[in-house]
């Protein structure tokens, strides 16, 4: 999952918050300056991606894009993933996803100096362009993909993914419909374990 899902996985615990944004930026168990909350936060991330990874229904989604992706339909699918939550976002939040964006953006730009320098750049690039808001249109998904295509020199081609997104629209959506609601009942059960710990 992308950055969207994973930020709304936090169920607004504000340091499970933080550690779940971080942890693609942090390496094996880089993590002990960080609170016994965040470190919970890095850990739900890790749950959650091995999660996806393994789920039938990704696997399925990412099947879709393989021949023309490679390596990179994951990375793709992820983006789409988040699409269609933002896209969808009133079915899942009764908070209006402008007004949780801005809020993500104002908390993250306020505590952004004590985290990780990647997390930094994220923070302003997220806050630039309103990342979070944008993943909705297909204009916004556009843009990350040639962000990401850029990062890897043209090589992925994700770049030319929004046809895949136009062509697969239908049945993308409803690979994530189904797998949101398994992942958002394995999130919860696993940020309650953790939280137990």
């Amino acid at each position: 999952m992308n950055f969207l899902a994973h930020l709304y996985l936090s169920q607004n615990n504000t340091n499970i918050m933080i550690g779940n944004f971080i942890a693609d930026h942090i390496r094996g168990n880089n993590y002990e300056g960080f609170s016994e909350e965040i470190k919970q936060g890095i850990f739900l991330h890790r749950e959650i991606d091995t999660f996806t990874d393994a789920h039938p229904i990704v696997r399925k989604s990412k099947r879709r894009l393989h021949e023309r992706y490679k390596h990179y339909d994951g990375v793709i699918i992820d983006i789409f993933y988040d699409y269609f939550l933002a896209k969808n976002w009133a079915n899942y939040s009764a908070i209006p996803l402008s007004i949780y964006a801005n809020a993500i953006y104002n908390y993250f730009n306020e505590i952004s100096s004590s985290l990780p320098i990647k997390s930094q750049n994220f923070i302003k690039y997220m806050t630039e362009y309103n990342i979070l808001y944008n993943y909705q249109f297909k204009d916004g998904i556009q843009k990350v993909l040639n962000g990401v295509n850029h990062r890897t020199k043209g090589k992925s081609q994700m770049n030319l993914a929004i046809e895949d997104l136009t062509l697969l629209e239908k049945e993308l959506e409803e690979d994530f419909t189904t797998f949101f609601l398994d992942l958002i009942n394995f999130s919860n059960k696993k940020l309650k374990e953790i939280l137990a710990l």
